[in-house]
Order: structure tokens, then C-alpha cells, then sequence
């Protein structure tokens, strides 16, 4: 049984066992830091070799944790020892507002190496609070109720990873090194402490279930490792990727374009039974190219052929009599895509960058042009069915996504660079169309989103558009017919993306801290004019008590509000003084003469005057201005009142205006919205995504980033953590009215493409390009 001493506030504390746990965890866990910091300096060293230009930082990094080594183990040993003493008194730290820091003055930002810190510890918790989850609920309940029975967590717990990453973070935290040299550190930190950590975990559980603490407890049994998929060994250039089955996204659902499509292709073949063939090949595994896949791939064939004669118009290159010519061979095809492939026409060029020109007809017609450099009659050659159906589908798809997404300028033009490419994947590999893992499709998607809204703005955007503009010129220069190319490139880009999305987090954090100041300097804005309203909105002052009041009392107040609260003292003082210099002008007014005018007031004087610049003689000067204003107004001797000196002009910032991402018109009624879409968005949860429509039709995915408690407005950022809506629950539900908003469906670019291709296949909705 535990001890369970009666300890005033905290029943059930067990002093005894509380020091033996204690015992057992923190001198290991400082110990397990140290040892491996003493060889972090050697790593410093071996990287500087390779560094580059960035060789020095690394060196001086090196020499930096030589000097401060025991510094470092302390500020890891200090904040593990808080933590602790903080759970002992029954009031246990939070791991994440210890990191993220209780007060922020003012509208300061948080150095972005602090925000890179922060981030590199945070995905340092995450991998162990990953890998060591059931053994850490087990110490959260059995150090909870040896400390009185208190409810422990992964932010709560003082050894859970969450404050091993706070205590690396305040190691380091006063050392000088540069972002990429400290960050190297926390990755170290999280390869070489993974290990020890895990085992102190479990020598610390062990004792104490060994001492009687919840020994009932059970241990978790782990559950088996899944089997390998198989591999897919029919195409050798595609060695290296696991292919879906059939049409089976992530969960096993078909892809909607696909359910729609057997809708579709049921409708124009009038036969129930395709249609549940269709649906058939939509939603079981497939069984190759031969099966469920094949099926319907030969399905989307009859329906762009049912669909070609209204897509296209008579006088099309690929629509002239087919007489006597005889089909491009596939060699020919791919030789001529090859030269379009390394430089691509004006035309082809002019058709990517404008919305009206269908791609598909430009392409075909490019392609049968450019057979006469081939040596080809260009009047005894066509294009094979299945060669103008990779086309069309290709074609389509770029037309579609083009149209629909947020994709201009240099975004538009690098991925109008990918549609011949994806043309010769089409006649090579029909999976493409099928499968949601095909390299090509994965890259198509990654690069797509690296572009969508991409306008350069920030460095980041920029280093982001240089990433893909290098991958597509690698892509356009190495694709021959070998398609592993496209399993290199995707691999190598997602490894970018994911260096890359620590930026993102990066900006959605510095977007939500920046509106966070925003609106609290607004907020005080508005306190401030509050008061001063209240005090003089209706009194004829003496011009230099109203110029006091209007100007550095204002601004003073104005600043107290967003450094300290509404509810400070500092708040009352400046209130205090204000209503005290106005019982002080009355007082005057009723000519009383000799009194000592403002002399209670010269330390509340000087600290207004002070948040404005003015200090010592300058604030004095200032004073005396106001009091022989105030000895001018008792004794009927207006020649003493004086104007205050001149004043800096000291001004806020101010904040901008909160507009929708999506102009909505001068003529929208702003009330006129469904209740129940305003109540969805006010539970809207962090971290949900929704599409935002412009007024052109183009869609650009947002994610909702923070909640103001102030305002209640909702932030969200785009695909690289910029801040572009911030609205109201109303104003969101009034875009849902008009149909500017909607919810997310995040099949990627090719997927959402494809079922506006099939919307575009629907003998109702196709017409002549």
C-alpha cells in the first residue's frame, strides 16, 4: 500500500516516494544530456568540413559549447529541477506556455531563431511522445498520484518529452550560435537522447510499480508489425513505388471523380450493368491493367470518343477524314513530343497562358505539325485513337487545373512546362489515371501546391518557386521514357517540402502573432479613446490640458493597456491622473489662489511624458506649462497660460484593415446570412481547411490558424502559412451564401482535375473550345 500522508492541500502526496522517483529520473536524464553534449563539439567540427560557406558558423559553434558547456547542462538541469518542484507543490508547469513565454510586450515579434527553437523542439517531443506513448501514460497517472493525485500529461508531466524539449531549448538558449547550428544541436539532441531516455522511462516506471504504485497497472502489449505491400514488378522503370489498388484512395474509398465517371459513363452507354462494372472498378483492388483498371480506363476511352464531335470543331487538325492515312507510330509520337518537350512553340506556349484555347486541340495540332520535321506527310498521317485519347485526357486535365486554380504568371508557366511530359506518361503508363500513388501523379500534385497563390512575395515563396523551377527543368531535360525519373524527382522534392514546411509553421506562427498584436493594439486604441471621451467629449478645456490629454496621455494609456492589461495598476494610475488634472482645472476655475498646482502629480507627469520622449529638463518645461495654465486660470491672468512645448510626434501603428480574402461586392448585404453557418464557423476547430472562391472562379485552400479571443475573428493562412482572410463567423457565413466558401476536399491537383474533366466529358456541359 502507499503512504498517504496528511499533507495541508495536497492529500494523498507521498513525500518518500515523490524523492525516489525524483532520484531515479532527473540525475539520469542530466547525466544522458551531457554525456552526449561532450561530443557534440566533434560533430561541429566534422560538419564544418562539409559546410561550405557556412563553415565558420559551425567552428564557432564548436568553440562556443567547449566555453559553455556547463552552462548549457545547467539551464537543461535548472528547468527539469522547476518543473519538478512545481508538480511537488501541486501546481505543475505547463511545457508549452513555459516555451512559448507567459508576456509578450507590446507588439515585439519572437526572434525567428527563438521560432525555429521552438518548432525543433516541439518535433523532438513528438517523435518520443510517438515512440514512448505507452510507457509515458503509465508514469502520468503513477506520478499524478503520488503527488497528490494530481492529472498529469505530455504538457504537465515534468520528464515527459514535452519539458526534455523546453529544458534543450533553455540549455541552448543563451548561447550564441547561428539558427543552423543550433538546430543541428536539437536534431542531435533528439538521434543520440532518443535511446537513454526511452530506458529511463522505463527504469523509472519499473521502480515504481515496484514500490507499490498502481502495480495493477497492465503493460500494453504492442501490436504486429504490418506486412510489407507487395511490390508492383511489371514496369522495371518503376521500380521503387507501391501503386494503389485500382482506384482505392487512402482509406480504401474510390476517388470521387471516379464514382462520377461511372455515373457518367452509365448515362451515355444507357446500360445498367457498365455502370456497376464502373462502380466495380472504382472501388475494388485491382488486379493490373488487365482488370478492374483496364475496364475502366477502356470506358473513359468510349466516352471521349461519344464526346469528340462536340468537343471539337470540324475544321480541327485531328478531325479531318481519316481516308487512306496511316496512324503516327508510337516511336514517332514520342519523337515529336520530345522536341515540343525540349521547346515547346509559341503557340503551345500562348495556348498554356491563355483560358479560352483548348490544350488538347493546340497539342494535337502541334503534334501533326511537327511530324513534318520527322519527315512525315502531314496529309497522309493521324493520331491513334489511344495516342488522341492520352491527348484529350492530358489536355483536359492541364485546361482544367489551369482554369481553376490559383495559378498565374510564373506559377502558370512553369506548370504549362508539364503538360507535353505528362503527355508521353499517358502513352507510356495508362495507370497514371488510376493509380493515386504513380510518381508522376504525386509530383504533379506537390508542384502544384508549391505554386498555387505563389507570388513570390516572401523570401520563402521565392525559395520555394526556385525548387520547382529547378525540379521541371531537370524533369524537361532528363524525361526521355524512362519513368523512375519521376520517382527521383518526386522523392527529391518531397524532401524539400519537408525542410520546407518548418518555414511554414514558422510564418503561421509570425501570422498569428502579429494579429494577436494587432488586435490588441486595437483593443487599447479603443480603451484609450474610450476614456478620453468619457473625461472631455463635452468639456471646453484650457488648450494645453486638452493638448496634454489628446496627445501623451492618450498615447501613455494607449501603450499601458497593450504592454500590462485593461485591469493593471499602471492602467488606474494613468486614469487617476487624468481625472486629477481635471478636479485641478475645476478647482482653477473657482479661483483658488496659491494652491501648488500639479504637485501631486510631477512623478505620474513625468512617466506620460516619458512614454513619448521627453524627458529631464524637456518634461520639466513641459510641467511648468501646465501648472502656470492652471495659476493663469485662478488668478484671471490669461497672459500666464502657456501652449506645451513641442512634443514629438510619437504614433502607433495602425493596424490594418481585416478584409475577406474574397471580394464580395459593393452591393452585398452584410446581414444577410443562415445563423446556423455562422454558429458551424464559430466550432470551427484549428487546423481545418476550407476553399475560398474568387470572383473569377479560382479556388485557393485556407487553413484556419487561430481564434482571436479578443474579436472572435478567425485567421487563415495560405499553403506557406501566409495570412490572407481574417473575418468574422458572419462574414464567413455570408461567403458561404454566395457561394465564395466552401469545404475542403483535399484530393490534390490531379484528382480534382480529373472530376472536372468528367464534369467536362458530360455531353451536357461539353462545347466547342
Amino acid at each position: 500500500m502507499i503512504a498517504t500522508p496528511n499533507v495541508p492541500g495536497q492529500p494523498g502526496r507521498d513525500p518518500a516516494l515523490l524523492k525516489m522517483a525524483r532520484e531515479a529520473a532527473l540525475p539520469a536524464l542530466v547525466e544522458s544530456f551531457a554525456t552526449v553534449l561532450a561530443r557534440f563539439d566533434d560533430v561541429l567540427f566534422d560538419r564544418a568540413g562539409t559546410a561550405g560557406a557556412s563553415q565558420l558558423l559551425f567552428l564557432d559553434g564548436m568553440r562556443e559549447l567547449r566555453r559553455r558547456r556547463d552552462d548549457i547542462v545547467s539551464g537543461f538541469r535548472n528547468h527539469l529541477g522547476a518543473a519538478w518542484e512545481a508538480m511537488e507543490l501541486g501546481e505543475p508547469l505547463s511545457a508549452e506556455a513555459t516555451l512559448a513565454g507567459q508576456v509578450e510586450e507590446g507588439l515585439s515579434l519572437v526572434p525567428e531563431h527563438v521560432l525555429e527553437s521552438r518548432l525543433a523542439v516541439r518535433n523532438f517531443a513528438t517523435v518520443l511522445l510517438r515512440d514512448f506513448k505507452p510507457v509515458l501514460a503509465r508514469l502520468d497517472r503513477r506520478l499524478g498520484l503520488i503527488a497528490g493525485g494530481l492529472e498529469l500529461n505530455a504538457d504537465s508531466n515534468p520528464i515527459s518529452p514535452e519539458h526534455l524539449g523546453v529544458a534543450i531549448h533553455e540549455a541552448f538558449a543563451d548561447c550564441e550560435l547561428a539558427p543552423e547550428v543550433r538546430l543541428v544541436l536539437i536534431k542531435l539532441c533528439e538521434r543520440d537522447l532518443h535511446q537513454p531516455i526511452g530506458k529511463r522511462y522505463e527504469k523509472v516506471d519499473e521502480q515504481l510499480a515496484a514500490a507499490g504504485v498502481m502495480p495493477q497497472m497492465p503493460s500494453p502489449r504492442r501490436a504486429p508489425p504490418r506486412p510489407p505491400a507487395a511490390r508492383d514488378d511489371r514496369d522495371p522503370a518503376m521500380e521503387g513505388f507501391e501503386p494503389d489498388p485500382a482506384l482505392a484512395g487512402d482509406d480504401g474509398a474510390a476517388p470521387e471523380w471516379a464514382r462520377r465517371f461511372a455515373d457518367r459513363w452509365a448515362q451515355s452507354r444507357g446500360r445498367m450493368q457498365h455502370a456497376q462494372a464502373g462502380h466495380e472498378a472504382a472501388g475494388e483492388a485491382g488486379d493490373g491493367m488487365g482488370g478492374n483498371q483496364g475496364m475502366l480506363l477502356d470506358a473513359l476511352h468510349e466516352l471521349l470518343q461519344q464526346t469528340r464531335h462536340v468537343r471539337e470543331d470540324a475544321t480541327s487538325a485531328a478531325s479531318v477524314a481519316v481516308g487512306q492515312q496511316r496512324p503516327l507510330s508510337q516511336r514517332e509520337m514520342m519523337s515529336v513530343l520530345s522536341l515540343l518537350q525540349a521547346t515547346p512553340s509559341a503557340t503551345l506556349r500562348a495556348a498554356i497562358g491563355e483560358d479560352g484555347e483548348s490544350l488538347a486541340q493546340r497539342l494535337k495540332s502541334e503534334v501533326l505539325s511537327g511530324a513534318t520535321r520527322l519527315g512525315v506527310d502531314p496529309g497522309q498521317a493521324r493520331l491513334d485513337p489511344q495516342d488522341e485519347d492520352a491527348i484529350d485526357l492530358v489536355g483536359m486535365l492541364f485546361d482544367v487545373m489551369l482554369d481553376e486554380r490559383d495559378l498565374e504568371g510564373r506559377s502558370r508557366e512553369l506548370i504549362g512546362r508539364l503538360v507535353v511530359p505528362f503527355v508521353k506518361v499517358a502513352m507510356l503508363d495508362r495507370r497514371m489515371f488510376v493509380q493515386k500513388t504513380h510518381p508522376a501523379r504525386k509530383l504533379l500534385n506537390s508542384l502544384a501546391e508549391a505554386c498555387e497563390g505563389n507570388t513570390g512575395e516572401s523570401q520563402a515563396e521565392r525559395v520555394l518557386m526556385g525548387k520547382v523551377e529547378e525540379i521541371i527543368e531537370r524533369l524537361v531535360a532528363e524525361f526521355n521514357e524512362n519513368l523512375a525519373i519521376f520517382l527521383t524527382l518526386e522523392e527529391e522534392f518531397r524532401d524539400f517540402l519537408t525542410q520546407h514546411r518548418r518555414r511554414i509553421e514558422i510564418a503561421e506562427r509570425r501570422a498569428a502573432e502579429t494579429q494577436r498584436g494587432q488586435e490588441k493594439l486595437e483593443m487599447a486604441r479603443t480603451r484609450a479613446s474610450a476614456e478620453l471621451d468619457r473625461r472631455i467629449a463635452d468639456a471646453t478645456l484650457p488648450a494645453a490640458i486638452a493638448e496634454f490629454l489628446r496627445q501623451p496621455w492618450q498615447h501613455h494609456l494607449t501603450l499601458t493597456v497593450l504592454r500590462e492589461g485593461e485591469d493593471a495598476g499602471s492602467v488606474g494610475e494613468a486614469l487617476a491622473l487624468a481625472d486629477g488634472m481635471l478636479d485641478e482645472v475645476a478647482e482653477a476655475r473657482r479661483k483658488i489662489v496659491g494652491k501648488p498646482w500639479l504637485q501631486a502629480w510631477h512623478p505620474a507627469l513625468r512617466k506620460v511624458f516619458a512614454s513619448v520622449g521627453v524627458h529631464a529638463d524637456a518634461a520639466t518645461s513641459a510641467i511648468d506649462a501646465l501648472h502656470d495654465t492652471l495659476q493663469g486660470i485662478a488668478e484671471s491672468r490669461p497672459e500666464l497660460e502657456r501652449a506645451l512645448p513641442d512634443l514629438p510626434q510619437v504614433a502607433l501603428p495602425s493596424p490594418p484593415q481585416d478584409t475577406p480574402a474574397v471580394e464580395l461586392g459593393g452591393k452585398v448585404d452584410i446581414n444577410d446570412f443562415d445563423n446556423a453557418d455562422a454558429d458551424r464557423f464559430r466550432g470551427l476547430e484549428i487546423g481545418t481547411w476550407l476553399d475560398f472562391v474568387d470572383k473569377d472562379g479560382k479556388v485557393q485552400a485556407g487553413k484556419l490558424s487561430w481564434i482571436s479571443p479578443i474579436s472572435s475573428r478567425l485567421l487563415f493562412v495560405n499553403r506557406r502559412g501566409v495570412r490572407f482572410c481574417v473575418a468574422s463567423p458572419e462574414e464567413l457565413a455570408v461567403m458561404v451564401r454566395l457561394g465564395r466558401l466552401r469545404a475542403h476536399i483535399d484530393d490534390g491537383a490531379f484528382d480534382s482535375a480529373m472530376q472536372g474533366v468528367i464534369d467536362r466529358l458530360d455531353p451536357k456541359n461539353a462545347t466547342v473550345h
